[in-house]
């Protein structure tokens, strides 16, 4: 879609909401500054300080409250940021999802590239910039946010994805007890458990999680525990520090992709290659993180260290044995004051994250180690600086202005290797800067647009050995336009986005070998696209009228994509594959004051989409249905949710190829039909 249709799109809708019918509001958005009091935290401070702190960026970012996942199964990261619009997610087997925002990483078919994960806003992500998801423990976060593209500027994140933050409770705003029990379809079963209170100056705040699950597809079952634990201590009501430790223990068998013809006749078959050498992703990790903030007049500084130790052991078609050690640094600042009688805003910070990779790996001898094939040592270090600025030249309208610089290394020494690696070094040096302009029409609504480029080293995993290594690959960098608008009344919510990124040296599949994708960059490539999400009350007061009535409420998250080679030499003006033209989530929800909400939803991917860059082959369109009940309370809280209620056979998720035929294994089927229940206790 050409960029004045998708500006004009939101441009019309702008002017809608502009109309009378818009003009009165009882709601009010938070204010600006975060005060903390003996109820929150200053490190972390809560649900309304996050919502108060995003309204200040002049692109797409989102909050999403516990409340919004945790009264459903929240087995994956899909369940926590289905319904955000430019967000595709698509699990393929147990914790393992197939993550895009935008279209980022569209080529990575294992592990995710091109969003940055945080927890409690230290990385997840390895310092190469490899992410997993199978330490995300979806029902133990207070909320999460989303960060679209350079949007994520205030972690310092630097992605064509953005930024996924996911965070905790503390003892300031967590249950002296709460008890959850989960289960249904497919042998899941999960139990978890947490606690938390604040004793004057010292607060806790502890969560452990033990699943076990069959898999829809055979060869598919995993069981994991994990814990996650912060101790925060205030000094007085300016400084306040807080200790982090989290722990996890996976183990997940892995069934493997599948032909398009047997994904969709016999989803459940597991490939036999996985079978006999018994595939395999099992991760243990541990992270200690320290976060300390300060108050001073109208500045609020925060400085932290963190440390990680992971190992992955990962049979699939060698036996890896990966060890990663990570460890980091940060600070930041926000000074919201004054300069010549206008408000102005500033925030800058610093980042380093370094770490050090020993990869081994071995023939995989039916799940067994067999003779060692490779030994590398990788050292990636990344460092970064970041500024933005908003001055507000009327009390309602900010121009921001914002640079970003990332000096990243790429260091790997063989030790031993059967398959072609090389020493080598590279450096990459990128200068990111990035305008925009926030406009709070009234308290309930903005309006924003802004143009930002963002880079992105390459890690590792890219390149193809000997023939073309991985320090030969140029960082991938992006410009992006963006324009939007969102807003929060009583009867309504909206949340709608245009954009258009032109990029350079996108980190995509060229060519394949035994069915897996060699990574090396294309020349230029353009992403756009359409978010739209909005809520309206279609009925209220029916059986319970009143201030809180009841109410039929419709929320719909729609995303258009229009993701293409531009001009490429070897394909031309072809469609990117991986990612459907259109995704949509709809639900209609019987919602009662008393907590009752009961409605049908629905999944619909309505097009075919590309799983080659050639254009030859697809996937297929469907469209799943749901139902959900559920009771909630201060105290407690219970659901029931059935998911694919009519059985469909469908693509889940894909990985792409340069060309593919019908003899192609790129295709993970989606779950059958399934029924959930769960049940939490809060004291």
């Amino acid at each position: 879609m050409p960029t004045s249709r998708l500006l004009g799109c939101v441009s019309l809708c702008a002017i809608a909401l502009a109309s009378p019918a818009y003009a009165q509001s009882t709601v009010q958005l938070p204010q600006v500054v975060v005060q903390g009091d003996g109820n929150t935290s200053l490190v972390s401070p809560g649900t309304a300080g996050a919502e108060r702190e995003l309204r200040q960026t002049p692109g797409a970012v989102e909050v999403i409250p516990d409340t919004q996942f945790k009264n459903a199964p929240a087995q994956t990261i899909k369940d926590v940021v289905d319904w955000t619009p430019g967000v595709w997610a698509q699990p393929k087997w147990g914790d393992d999802t197939r993550l895009s925002i935008r279209g980022s990483g569209l080529s990575r078919n294992f592990h995710l590239r091109s969003t940055q994960l945080y927890l409690d806003g230290i990385p997840i992500n390895t310092s190469d910039g490899y992410g997993d998801f199978q330490e995300i423990d979806p029902s133990a976060y207070r909320y999460t946010e989303v960060f679209k593209g350079s949007n994520a500027l205030r972690y310092g994140a630097n992605s064509l994805g953005g930024a996924i933050n996911f965070v905790t409770p503390t003892g300031r705003d967590a249950p002296t007890f709460e008890g959850r029990l989960d289960g249904g379809g497919f042998g899941y079963f999960r139990q978890a458990v947490s606690s938390g209170k604040a004793f004057g100056p010292f607060d806790y705040f502890i969560t452990g999680s033990n699943f076990t699950n069959q898999g829809y597809r055979d060869h598919s079952d995993g069981k994991g525990q994990r814990l996650s634990t912060n101790f925060g201590y205030r000094f007085n009501e300016n400084i306040e520090t807080r200790l982090y430790l989290n722990f996890n223990h996976i183990r997940q068998r892995i069934p493997g992709d599948l032909t398009k013809s047997v994904a969709l006749t016999s989803p459940k078959t597991a490939w036999s290659d996985n079978v006999t050498n018994d595939q395999q992703r099992n991760i243990d990790t541990g992270r200690i993180a320290s976060k300390t903030t300060f108050r001073i007049g109208n500045a609020t500084v925060d400085v932290g260290l963190f440390g990680v130790d992971r190992h992955l052991m990962h049979p699939i078609y060698q036996w890896l044995d990966y060890r990663y050690k990570d460890y980091g640094a940060f600070g930041r600042i926000v000074n919201d004051g004054e300069i010549g009688g206008y408000r102005n805003r500033l925030v800058a910070g610093v980042n380093m994250l370094n770490g050090k990779i020993d990869a081994l790996q071995y023939v995989n001898s039916g799940g067994n180690k067999g003779a060692l094939t490779r030994s590398v040592v990788q050292k990636p270090e990344n460092y970064s600086a970041y500024l933005e600025n908003s001055f507000y030249v009327l009390p309602t309208v900010a121009l921001v202005g914002g640079l970003q610089y990332l000096y990243a290394v790429r260091e790997q020494e063989v030790i031993y290797t059967t398959s072609g690696d090389v020493n080598g070094r590279a450096t990459y040096s990128i200068l990111s800067p990035k305008a925009g302009v926030l406009w709070d029409v009234d308290p309930t609504w903005q309006v924003y647009g802004n143009v930002s480029r963002s880079g992105e080293a390459p890690s590792f995993g890219e390149g193809t050995g000997s023939t073309v290594p991985f320090y030969s690959i140029s960082a991938q960098t992006a410009t992006t336009y963006e324009i939007g608008t969102r807003g929060r009344r009583p009867d309504y919510t909206w949340d709608l986005t245009a954009y258009r990124s032109a990029i350079k040296n996108e980190l995509l599949c060229y060519s394949n070998s035994f069915g897996t994708c060699n990574i090396t960059n294309a020349d230029r490539t353009v992403h756009q696209g359409l978010e739209i999400g909005f809520g309206v009350s279609l009925l209220k007061s029916l059986w319970s009228p009143g201030p809180d009535p009841d109410r039929i409420w419709l929320n719909v998250a729609y995303t258009l994509n229009d993701f293409r080679y531009d001009g490429d030499a070897t394909f031309g003006n072809n469609k990117l594959p991986g990612a459907p033209p259109q995704y949509v989530r709809a639900e209609v929800l019987y919602k009662h004051p008393s907590g009752f909400s009961f409605g049908p939803n629905i999944e619909w991917a309505p097009n075919e989409y590309y799983v080659d860059s050639a254009n030859t082959t697809t996937t297929a369109s469907y469209l799943l249905w749901g139902l959900r009940a559920a009771y909630d309370t201060k105290t407690y809280s219970a659901y029931v949710e059935g998911r694919n209620l009519t059985d469909e056979n469908y693509i889940s998720a894909v990985s792409i190829i340069d060309r593919a035929t019908a003899a192609s294994r790129l295709y993970s089927p989606g779950n059958g039909r399934a029924v959930y229940a769960g049940l939490r206790l809060k004291l």
